[in-house]
């Protein structure tokens, strides 16, 4: 059984989910902005729930909605929200989506989206694990198609992809009308390549704000950027 992972807030159970919590995804949660005080929140994929949380802790958003398909990652996000200080704000549904998107009539004010993304021709072992990681289980071109329908007309989507995928997934997006507004591109070291892009789009053209984050200056040792950034969040920063 592995341990909960601890945050300022709250805590994540993660023994029954392939994807467990990584930087990626608190970075995305951090990075996000709620400036725009969003009302609705959906969560597209949300494995142990950790976006929807992190979102909780951040925005007043009355309506927190996630998504998970895999049985298991659904059965702990359930679980996960209601042990969280926030548990009346926070629903999961364990739906494919696709389906999701059919079925459901409410618009979101803010879309968040850490995708499977392994779209290199290997599988492991593991097929749960293959399921959270590869893009079979989410095309972007359907992700981006649903968070197109279900966003609202000035309503943000926020999703975190490699770098490498960036630009196709930018003009995959912009056939939808969504473009991007801001973007992040993080590095590991100073030394590093772009390894992450977070990216922040709408249905408005704009000159996109592009900034730039390095994670550490050497092992462990993290820049102020990346502090300042996760400081809410990691009990040690």
């Amino acid at each position: 059984m592995s341990k909960p992972f601890q945050f300022k807030e709250f805590q994540v159970n993660q023994d029954r989910c392939a994807m467990k919590i990584g930087t990626d995804g608190v970075l995305l949660g951090a990075w996000t902005s709620v400036k725009q005080n969003p009302f609705a929140i959906l969560d597209i994929g949300a494995g142990t729930g950790v976006l929807s949380l992190m979102l909780a802790q951040r925005s007043q958003a009355e309506v927190i909605d996630a998504m998970e398909i895999d049985e298991h990652a659904y059965e702990q996000c359930v679980d996960n929200f209601e042990n969280a200080p926030w548990a009346d704000r926070l629903f999961c549904y364990h739906a494919a989506l696709e389906e999701f998107t059919e079925e459901i009539e409410d618009k979101y004010d803010l879309i968040i989206s850490n995708p499977p993304f392994y779209s290199e021709n290997f599988k492991t072992e593991n097929d749960q694990r293959d399921l959270a990681r590869f893009t079979d289980a989410m095309p972007f071109d359907h992700l981006i198609e649903s968070v197109a329908s279900l966003l609202i007309e000035d309503g943000i989507f926020s999703v975190i992809l490699p770098f490498k995928e960036e630009a196709g997934f930018i003009e995959l997006a912009s056939k939808s009308n969504l473009f991007p507004n801001r973007i992040l591109h993080v590095k590991g070291s100073p030394t590093s390549e772009i390894k992450r892009s977070l990216l922040e789009f709408s249905f408005r053209e704009s000159d996109i704000e592009i900034q730039e984050l390095t994670i550490e200056t050497t092992r462990h040792q993290y820049t102020e950027d990346y502090i300042h950034l996760t400081k809410d969040f990691y009990l040690k920063m």
